[in-house]
């Protein structure tokens, strides 16, 4: 309406359309419009005054109960768009859709313009500016960093961790190679470090690290962040799923790390990164006047830190809680390492607790086991009591322990171990050991006795033992055993088949 007053106003002072529409004010058809309307109330008058902004919305405005002059082609698909629309599909997608399964030979413009349409018809929802009180609240979120080259010379993508304090937007930065649990709950650490202290309360998306069931109401806390929470004394602060804008202060942090900082910078690898960044964020953004606050976070934050809440006298313990199931080989794994939990508990679900050092599994609220942290991939970590009685058997059981039992039982009980373990083809340990368990069936003296008649058949095996036991030969006395033929005197005399050439020629 300040545009058909100024037409008006000079209309008044005597210009013509002509001038008018030099001005860029409007076309010289529309002004001819204005003009006769004008001439037929009395508005060229200058002893008049003006008309209302109403009465010249009245006159010349567009009513919206009339049918538009210009009706778009996508009309008939109103009420399919705006479907489509509502679940935030996109315009290049309707439109192909549009042309595959409708026929639509229109171009992606008009669909352009028929949703901006609806985007003013839904309207923009009100949002409101969430005030901090100073020490009462940062927010952390995950930012792409660039790529670094490890320690094997491969270049991996990095991580930006940013934890800015609400109040005063003072950051802690770091550039890191993931986001697991460990440097999530690391990065806590070195954020509190760097501040002297922690606030009541952290702001945090749904990340698995920190939430492992995103919920408005209800969600779940990982119970490795829980921990370390109970243990730093703040309180975690989930934002509602698909909700970014609770915690856009660290949003904006993010994104201007991402167009300040890493522009024309070169880094040498991840340590040289994060040496440069602490050193931006003390210098050049911690000393420039932020945009909402008008004030410097370094200024701002010497007034926060006060009330910070103090570090604990002991950090707590870093650990890392995650659920495990136990195998059929007894074992369980974490981080590509294996480590053993008693065999009764095969096929169950444990939870682990793993720390830089130590390794603990717990059914439930109870420790069932033990072990020292293994950080080589394939590594594993077994107690003996943990396996079946079998394999314990196995594994205690070995050709040492077998060759003193030998010896305790009897000299012949020990000449056929030592037989069986000079064996140049066989690994004879369970044959061995077969040979032992029958003292505890039939004695030590029985057993002997086998041994020194299986001896004498130069048969030292443990089916041989054992039948000789079955049949009781080992009972028959020593008028049973067989004839001992000196072997020297037999092969002196040419072989023991053998004979002299007279003798076959005779025959």
């Amino acid at each position: 309406m300040f545009e058909y007053r100024q037409v008006l106003a000079r209309m008044r002072q005597g210009d013509s359309d002509r001038d008018i529409a030099r001005a860029g004010l409007m076309g010289r058809k529309k002004l001819a419009t204005i003009r006769d309307a004008a001439l037929q109330h009395d508005w060229l008058n200058p002893a008049r005054p003006m008309p209302d902004d109403a009465v010249l919305a009245a006159m010349f405005g567009r009513n919206p109960q009339l049918p538009r002059t210009c009706v778009s082609t996508l009309e008939p698909f109103r009420e399919l768009i705006t479907q489509w629309f509502n679940a935030d599909i996109q315009g290049t997608t309707i439109h192909s859709a549009l042309q595959r399964n409708h026929g639509y030979t229109g171009s992606y413009s008009a669909v352009r313009r028929f949703l901006q349409a609806l985007s003013v018809e839904r309207g923009v929802k009100a949002t409101t500016v969430l005030e901090f009180a100073p020490a009462d609240a940062a927010q952390i979120d995950f930012g792409a960093g660039p790529q670094l080259i490890d320690a094997s010379g491969k270049p991996v993508k990095t991580w930006f961790f940013v934890a800015t304090l609400c109040w005063s937007r003072h950051q802690y930065a770091e550039l890191v190679f993931d986001q697991t649990v460990a440097t999530w709950l690391a990065c806590h650490r070195r954020a509190f470090n760097w501040w002297g202290g922690i606030p009541a309360r952290m702001i945090i998306d749904n990340a698995k690290c920190a939430i492992t069931r995103a919920c408005m109401y209800d969600p779940e806390v990982q119970r490795s962040y829980a921990e370390l929470a109970e243990g730093y004394g703040f309180k975690i602060d989930a934002c509602p799923p698909h909700d970014p804008q609770k915690k856009g202060i660290v949003e904006s942090g993010v994104k201007y790390i991402k167009k300040s900082f890493l522009p024309l910078r070169t880094f040498r690898d991840l340590p040289d990164a994060n040496h440069q960044l602490h050193q931006w964020v003390m210098s050049e953004a911690g000393n420039r006047v932020h945009g909402t606050t008008r004030e410097q976070p370094l200024a701002r934050f010497a007034l926060e830190k006060p009330l910070l809440n103090a570090l604990p006298d002991v950090p707590p313990v870093l650990a890392e809680w995650t659920k495990v199931s136990v195998h059929r080989d007894c074992h369980v794994q974490f981080h590509k390492a294996l480590y053993s939990a008693p065999c009764k508990l095969v096929g169950q679900t444990l939870w682990l607790k793993a720390t830089d050092t130590t390794v603990q599994l717990f059914r439930e609220h109870e420790l069932v086991a033990v072990h020292p942290r293994l950080h080589r991939a394939g590594a594993r970590s077994t107690v003996r009591d943990h396996l079946p009685p079998e394999a314990q058997a196995w594994q205690m059981h070995d050709p040492q322990w077998c060759l003193a039992e030998a010896k305790r039982i009897g000299a012949a009980c020990h000449a056929v171990v030592l037989e069986l373990f000079n064996d140049q083809v066989l690994v004879n340990l369970r044959g061995a050991q077969g040979i032992l368990r029958l003292e505890a069936k039939v004695g030590a003296a029985r057993l002997e006795a086998a041994c020194h008649r299986a001896m004498s058949f130069s048969s030292p095996r443990y089916r041989i033992i054992k039948t000789i036991l079955d049949k009781g030969l080992d009972q028959l006395g020593e008028s049973a055993q067989p004839e001992l033929i000196e072997l020297g005197d037999t092969y002196a005399r040419g072989g023991r088949f053998c004979r002299d050439l007279p003798s076959m020629m005779s025959h």
